[in-house]
């Protein structure tokens, strides 16, 4: 018993001794290296501080003023004015240009904004650059942006890719906005010659989103690929 007391205080003394060794060495690491330590901890604290500074002297006052000139754009974009939402008229900003000095700090639905404008004028290809630049979380947006693109391509008469992304458009959301882009998409099908492609489409309306606008006439699509196919 008295051994067991002994072995007991010579651990501790040994796990002091420790102790004591590691704080040491601790110690002189710090008194060796501290101007090393004190410059990272400065250079640290100056970064943190330029960042801060930044954000809140540079970027936030851009980002003000950026969601500040979105509001005109965007007025003009629902009202259907797509050159001068896009282009703006020397007293406000169109989106491009809001794109050009400001980038995404207004949000990023301006390159969402823009394509859509670039597509109604007929501009395909400047469309679509900048709706691949749409990066935007909303579910229902982003699935519009995808078919958008498809839109673009179709009007270049690229078929192909514009079928692919109305798939990815209506693959992005389930819901009532789907059925429009699966009739695009088999629209698209029976433009490339290919109507059994197309039929696919239409009964995946007809099976899942049968009270849609689409579902109520797609029959009629339906029908009309049918009557085809029994007279060949």
């Amino acid at each position: 018993m008295a051994k067991s007391k002994v072995d007991e205080k010579d651990k501790e003394q040994i796990r002091q001794e420790k102790v004591e060794e590691t704080v040491s060495k601790t110690d002189e690491f710090f008194r060796r290296n501290k101007k090393t330590i004190y410059g990272a901890f400065i250079a640290i604290l100056v970064v943190g501080l330029a960042v801060v500074a930044y954000y809140k002297f540079i970027y936030q006052p851009k980002s003000d003023e950026a969601i500040a000139q979105m509001y005109p754009a965007e007025a003009n974009f629902r009202n259907g004015e797509y050159e001068l939402a896009l282009n703006g008229d020397g007293n406000v900003l169109g989106f491009a240009q809001i794109i050009d000095d400001f980038g995404a700090k207004g949000g990023k639905d301006v390159y969402f904004y823009a394509g859509v404008c670039e597509l109604q004028l007929g501009k395909y290809q400047e469309a679509i650059d900048y709706l691949k630049k749409y990066k935007g979380k909303d579910e229902i947006l982003a699935a519009r942006s995808l078919a958008c693109i498809g839109d673009a391509y179709v009007g270049l008469e690229k078929y192909k890719e514009g079928l692919n992304y109305y798939d990815q458009a209506a693959s992005k959301i389930d819901n009532m906005f789907a059925a429009t882009y699966l009739l695009k998409a088999g629209v698209t099908c029976e433009e490339m010659g290919d109507n059994a492609k197309a039929l696919t489409y239409y009964k995946r309306i007809k099976d899942k989103y049968p009270q849609s606008i689409e579902g109520y006439d797609i029959d009629k699509y339906i029908s009309r690929i049918e009557s085809q196919q029994e007279t060949k």
